[in-house]
Order: C-alpha cells, then sequence, then structure tokens
C-alpha cells in the first residue's frame, strides 16, 4: 500500500500527482489565437512510488510529461511518465528501488550499475525526436507525438559524455542544438564537454574540458561565438554520499567563475573569468557577444538561493539573501587579466526562471520575462515552491529602455515557468505570446493561460481549464507545427 511521507517535498503545493491520461478538446475561457500550432511540452518530477527516505528531494521524482497539443484554436493535453530504466525497474518491483538524490550509494543492490536518470527536468523536441533531460544522465529519447519512450541515447555511439545537460540551446543562426554535460567522466568528476548536434540529429563534435571544482552547472548559454559556463560553488564530494547528506552544499569558500570557450575551440582556448565575490546564480536569461566582450544576464542572490541543499558548513539559510535580482555580466576574451569589467544590477523585481524570444539567443536582445515573488501580495494558499518562494508574478523586462511591467495571478495561486511563443516565424522581436501554468493552491486546479508577451500586465487574453492540479514542474519548450514529425514514430 503506498504511503507518501508527509514531509514538505510532499505536502501541499508539492503533493504528488501520478497521473497519465488523454484529455481532448480541454475547456476555454476566452480565445486560444489560431496562429498557436505546435505543442507545449512541460515536465514535473512527480515519484510514483513512495521514496526510500522520508527527506527526499523535491528534484528526485520521476519525470511527468504534460503536453498540450495547440490546433485551431482547441487543445488537447496528453500526460505520460518518461520510462526510465530506473521507472522499468522500480514498476516492476512495485517499489522504489534507487534511493536519494544523485546519491548511488543508498540505491538497492538489484539496480547497483544502473542509469539513474529521471528525465525530470527539461523535455526539448529535435530532429523530430523528444529529448528527455536530467543533467546527471544520457538523454531520454520519446516520440514527440505519442509520449512513448525510445531510450537513452548515446547519439549512434558520438557522444563519450556520460551526461548531457536539462538546458541546451538552439542556435537560431544555424539550427544547431548546443549542450554540455558535467561530470562527464563519472560522478563527482571535473570533465565537462562541449558539444553540437545538427538539426538533423547528428553530434558535429564534442570538446571536453577540466573546471576547477566539482558543481552544479545547471545551465549555461552561448553567444555567436562563445558557450559560456557559470560556475557556482553548489558542490559535493564522496563523505557527503557517505553520510547521505543532500548531495550538494553551497561552499561561500570558493569563488564563482564565468568560464567561456570558443564554440570551436578545445579546451587551451578556455578562458576562467574570477567573480568580484562569491554569490548564486542558477538559470540564464542570455548572453551575446560583441567582438571579444561578452555580456551576460543572469539572476544572481547574495546568498544560497536553495535551501534543499543547505550550506556545506551548515550556515543558516537566508531567505533574504536568496532573493535573485537580475545582473549583467560582462566579461572581454581580449583582457590581459582574469577578472570581470563589471556586474551590474538591472533590476529590482525579484526573480527566477528567465525566459526570452527564442529567436534571439545568443544574440543582442530586448525582451525578457520572468517569474517574480512580490512579497508584498496576499496568499491565501498552503505551501510554496520548493525554493520557498511564492512566485505570485510574471515580469516583463525591457533591456533596451529598462521598463518593467508585471502581472499578478492572483491571492490564491502560484505560478510555472513561462513560455514564449512568436506570432510567426519572422514577427519581430517579442511580438507574440506568452504560456505559463497558474496552479490554484485553494481550489486545487490548474489553468494553462496565455497573456499578450508585451501587454502581460492586460492580463490573460485565454485561460485553459485543465480538470486537476499540475505538481510545480521545472522546464518546459515549444515545437512549432513545422518541427514536429507528420505521423508518430512508433505508428
Amino acid at each position: 500500500m503506498s504511503h507518501f511521507p508527509q514531509t514538505r517535498a510532499f505536502i501541499h503545493a508539492l503533493k504528488p500527482v501520478r497521473l497519465e491520461c488523454d484529455l481532448l478538446d480541454l475547456d476555454i475561457e476566452g480565445t486560444v489565437p489560431p496562429e498557436i500550432d505546435g505543442t507545449y511540452q512541460r515536465v514535473q518530477p512527480d515519484a510514483q512510488f513512495p521514496p526510500r527516505f522520508d527527506d527526499d528531494q523535491f528534484f528526485n521524482g520521476d519525470g511527468l510529461i504534460t503536453q498540450f497539443d495547440f490546433r485551431n484554436g482547441r487543445v488537447d493535453l496528453k500526460q505520460r511518465y518518461a520510462l526510465t530504466d530506473k521507472l522499468k525497474a522500480e514498476r516492476k518491483a512495485g517499489k522504489a528501488l534507487f534511493g536519494a538524490y544523485r546519491n548511488p550509494l543508498t540505491d538497492d543492490e538489484s539496480v547497483k550499475g544502473m542509469i539513474r536518470s529521471t528525465a525530470n527536468t527539461t523535455p526539448i523536441v529535435h530532429a523530430g525526436k523528444l529529448l528527455a533531460l536530467k543533467e546527471d544522465s544520457p538523454p531520454l529519447v520519446m516520440d514527440p507525438l505519442t509520449l512513448e519512450t525510445e531510450g537513452f541515447s548515446d547519439f549512434n555511439g558520438k557522444m563519450r559524455n556520460q551526461t548531457f545537460s536539462a538546458h541546451p540551446k538552439i542556435d537560431p543562426a544555424s539550427g544547431n542544438l548546443c549542450n554540455f554535460g558535467y561530470a562527464a567522466t563519472g560522478l563527482l568528476s571535473r570533465d565537462v564537454s562541449y558539444m553540437e548536434i545538427s538539426p538533423e540529429g547528428e553530434l558535429l563534435f564534442e570538446t571536453f574540458f577540466e573546471v576547477p571544482y566539482y558543481c552544479m552547472m545547471h545551465d549555461f548559454t552561448i553567444t555567436q561565438d562563445y558557450a559560456v559556463f557559470h560556475l557556482c560553488p553548489i558542490t559535493s564530494n564522496w563523505d557527503r554520499l557517505k553520510a547521505n547528506k543532500p548531495h550538494f552544499g553551497f561552499d561561500t569558500s570558493l569563488p564563482v567563475y564565468l568560464a567561456v570557450l570558443p564554440r570551436r575551440g578545445q579546451a587551451r582556448d578556455m578562458r576562467l573569468f574570477k567573480a568580484p565575490k562569491t554569490i548564486f546564480a542558477s538559470h540564464v536569461m542570455n548572453a551575446c557577444n560583441e567582438g571579444t566582450r561578452i555580456i551576460f544576464d543572469i539572476p544572481q542572490a547574495e546568498g544560497n538561493a536553495f535551501p534543499f541543499f543547505p550550506d556545506i558548513n551548515d550556515a543558516p539559510f537566508d531567505p533574504i539573501a536568496a532573493r535573485p535580482y537580475l545582473h549583467r555580466w560582462i566579461v572581454d576574451m581580449a583582457s590581459p587579466t582574469d577578472d570581470f569589467v563589471s556586474v551590474e544590477r538591472v533590476s529590482d523585481l525579484i526573480g527566477e526562471f528567465p525566459r526570452i524570444d527564442d529567436r534571439y539567443i545568443g544574440q543582442p536582445y530586448e525582451h525578457g520575462w520572468m517569474l517574480v515573488m512580490d512579497p508584498d501580495m496576499p496568499y491565501e494558499g498552503e505551501g510554496v515552491r520548493a525554493s520557498g518562494f511564492r512566485m505570485n508574478k510574471i515580469g516583463h523586462f525591457n533591456r533596451k529602455t529598462g521598463e518593467e511591467k508585471t502581472w499578478f495571478c492572483g491571492p490564491q495561486s502560484l505560478i510555472q515557468e513561462p513560455q514564449f511563443i512568436p506570432k510567426s516565424a519572422d514577427a519581430a522581436e517579442g511580438d507574440g505570446w506568452l504560456l505559463a501554468l497558474v496552479d490554484n493552491q485553494v481550489t486545487n486546479y490548474t489553468d494553462l493561460v496565455i497573456l499578450q508577451a508585451l501587454r502581460i500586465e492586460d492580463g490573460p487574453i485565454a485561460r485553459i481549464h485543465l480538470p486537476f492540479r499540475t505538481r510545480n514542474g521545472l522546464h518546459g519548450t515549444w515545437a512549432d507545427r513545422s518541427k514536429l514529425p507528420k505521423t508518430s514514430c512508433s505508428a
């Protein structure tokens, strides 16, 4: 008999859903623009079985993928688990076999040596396939129409890295999927590789390099000429794993770096720039280069923003220092020193989960959006996100004018990561819509809202009502109909 622990990661806003379903023609309030034609896929960590440890991490749940199919103003929903090797073994056993988050020392003996992926961080369509990603594992390939699982991929034996980041970037100029993987040669290793995969799915090259210390390299970005990686000391070691402590801990004694690698360069071509002080940063908004100068925009917090990955020396969590604000970092590959040129705070909004018009990845851009926490707004629900943040607004940032606008979701709800959709392939930057899931913590239902991207303050033009509540998800992506196969690969 299943019974989930009544701990923070499994109650209130984080209560598991565990629902696979197909729903046709969802109830819509307002009008869905008929130009929205394609699929929005997002994923939530959602453990199918109660965990082996009551204090399990939210991030350790199995990947449950929700796909919204937009066509002719109507929306269908399909929700399926990513059938990882982990989940297949546990379904056969009827119970959890894999232990603590990223700690193979806590696994049942029967699954020792298996790929531990939960495929629960980002789903993205590329080369006619859906890749379900978790940064400690190779990509899991799924059918982008049926969500049937095909299996893990190493790109026909060409990928030597054991891992594949959950934050790839598709270069709008070449169509290449650009990505990296850390802990490339084994758990806790300092080896990393950068790679690019063609629009047809062929791995074109893979470049290995070493970083100063093992850390959670959760995100990165590209510019026209460079791949750019921020290194923040969310780190680990075997002693932590042997003691069954949370895999990661924040180490304030280590510096922060910005590592810049020429896109076709080798390890010897990489520059490591040292930040003025140790801060916390996770997701990247965007970057571009003007010659040798790299401009890098990222939400930055003065202290650790992950309470579930506590200070490595057990310092108490500081929720005020954990608040992230958008910053701009600038470094110069032509500089004779390894110092930052500048670090500038560019917003007073508390924000994370940044998104842009993806047609401007790696290029100068004007518009960005983020989830925003306004602690002064009322809240009537129970529980918060895993981070402890109450993400109750979406913010729009005009990087050229400095203007900021927000939309408040109401006192009963929390918002998940937004997704931009352009009105057409050749529409001006930002001319399109935002999608975002809004979870009502009082009624226990979720709406998928559509906002005009440059007028978010006007509120939703449509609400797509779900007859259940989604669990707090991590990331999602949009696939235009032209990027999807005409028929299912498994048909």
